[in-house]
């Protein structure tokens, strides 16, 4: 995608030179004879850099350099003037110009100037990149088989431009799944683009994801780049996709096909290149039969699929996860960091863990401010983390009965039983140890009434 550059000069035949020579140079050219008219340029086409010049009637370069710097910080100026000083070019240089070059203009000092002024400005962007990065520490934290599939998947489909679909319940760690194919990359050094699918209303997504023009609608006072643009060259990530509109979908999968749009109230075409990751806690197939998705935005999505396990089903991470946790939340608040015991760890194993790894967290930060202790134990583990079902195993019980069936019957529900604690819950994983299909596994579990033992 072009850079675009906004040449202001109250003389024409200056505007219409650079025009020619930044165009043949492959960039978009926005063109103003004032600084009133620069300011309303800017806010309409948010261009990459400014080239402003110092002498202008009314409202004077310097002047509009001041201005600019106000409303666009990160905005990059370089100065022009044909009766320039050192003394000018140190005051607009302090003011926040990049650089200042000299009428007539030399077509290669012009050219060098604009294309450090860019570079430099890649490069505070992937400054504010490595620093983000380093403030979220995104790590998948583990060593469970689960977990070591996914991570393994991840290994293989991150340096692709494969897109992705991740599918899990909520706390699980899809974000962290996303990052960590970002960060493992190509696109590393460019965005990741974050949309929460689910908390931006339908009559704004169009102007979320695609931008919008000024007075496209009321209250659109400046021309607004979306989300696929801004993340032109890197990774969009669309959280919660299943919570989309289906008005919302359709307009998404055409962009998604064709990676190109217009913004909202605009006409001009816009070409990206854009790598989606795609999260959702729904079965997306389940939805497409409800009708409320879209099965062509599905298949196209769903290239890669990775499924994030639930916590229940990689409880050997626990211990881990919970002294990672611990240690975070000891250096953010400033607090002196505890130690689970082992005692404290397998209480902690047998709970069913509904909110997943989120709620791990949020456990460890109340018990790293409410115990007063180093080490937390068995017993600071409040309800409900610390209950443990009851399993009424009478085996003298099958032989209280004359029938061969009822005593078979009560064998099965106490074995059933005792081996849905063994691996808390999870279905699947019973269901293969005992040697059964799930399905036969769930009529069993509600025939018996062990519903309490099912997660």
């Amino acid at each position: 995608m072009a850079h675009t550059i906004l040449v202001v000069d109250d003389e024409e035949s200056i505007l219409q030179a650079v025009d020619g020579i930044l165009t043949d140079e492959g960039f978009e050219v926005v063109k103003a004879q004032s600084g009133i008219a620069a300011l309303e340029k800017i806010r309409e086409e948010m261009p990459d850099l400014v080239l402003l010049d110092i002498w202008m009637p009314g409202m004077d370069g310097i002047q509009t350099l001041i201005k600019i710097k106000e409303e666009y910080p990160h905005l990059q100026i370089v100065m022009m003037s044909g009766h320039g000083t050192i003394e000018t070019a140190v005051k607009a240089t302090k003011l926040g110009a990049y650089d200042f070059i000299e009428k007539p203009l030399s077509l290669e000092n012009l050219l060098l100037s604009i294309q450090n002024a860019l570079d430099y400005y890649q490069l505070e962007e992937e400054i504010s990149l490595l620093k983000e990065k380093n403030r979220e520490k995104h790590t998948i934290t583990g060593t469970s088989k689960a977990i070591h599939n996914v991570l393994e998947q991840i290994r293989i489909v991150a340096p692709t431009d494969a897109w992705v679909l991740i599918s899990g319940e909520n706390g699980t760690g899809k974000e962290l799944v996303a990052h960590t194919i970002h960060r493992m990359s190509k696109r590393s050094n460019k965005p990741l683009v974050e949309v929460n699918c689910a908390a931006i209303p339908e009559e704004l997504i169009e102007s979320e994801l695609f931008g919008h023009e000024r007075g496209a609608f009321t209250g659109a006072t400046a021309m607004k780049k979306g989300k696929f643009d801004q993340a032109h060259e890197g990774t969009l990530f669309l959280d919660e996709i299943g919570d989309m509109s289906l008005k919302a979908q359709s307009k998404t999968l055409r962009i998604l096909q064709e990676q190109k749009f217009e913004r909202v109230g605009g006409s001009k075409t816009i070409q990206v290149d854009v790598r989606v990751i795609a999260a959702t806690n729904k079965d997306l197939e389940a939805e497409i039969e409800k009708g409320t998705f879209r099965d062509d935005l599905y298949f196209r999505l769903n290239v890669v699929p990775i499924n994030v396990p639930p916590l229940r089903d990689r409880v050997e991470d626990i211990r881990a996860l919970a002294d990672e946790f611990m240690k975070d939340i000891s250096l953010n608040a400033n607090l002196k960091a505890k130690f689970f015991s082992d005692d404290s760890i397998e209480v902690l194993k047998r709970y069913y863990w509904p909110g997943n790894v989120r709620e791990l967290k949020n456990l460890v930060e109340r018990l790293a401010i409410m115990i007063p202790g180093d080490v937390i134990c068995k017993e600071d583990i409040p309800a409900p983390f610390n209950q443990e079902p009851k399993i009424k195993e009478e085996p003298e019980s099958y032989f209280g009965t004359d029938s061969y069936k009822e005593a078979k019957n009560r064998f099965e529900k106490a074995f059933i039983a005792k081996k849905l604690k063994e691996f808390h819950g999870n279905i699947s994983q019973t269901a293969e140890a005992i040697g059964i299909e799930r399905s036969n596994l769930h009529k069993k579990i509600k025939a018996y009434g062990l519903d309490e033992f099912k997660h």
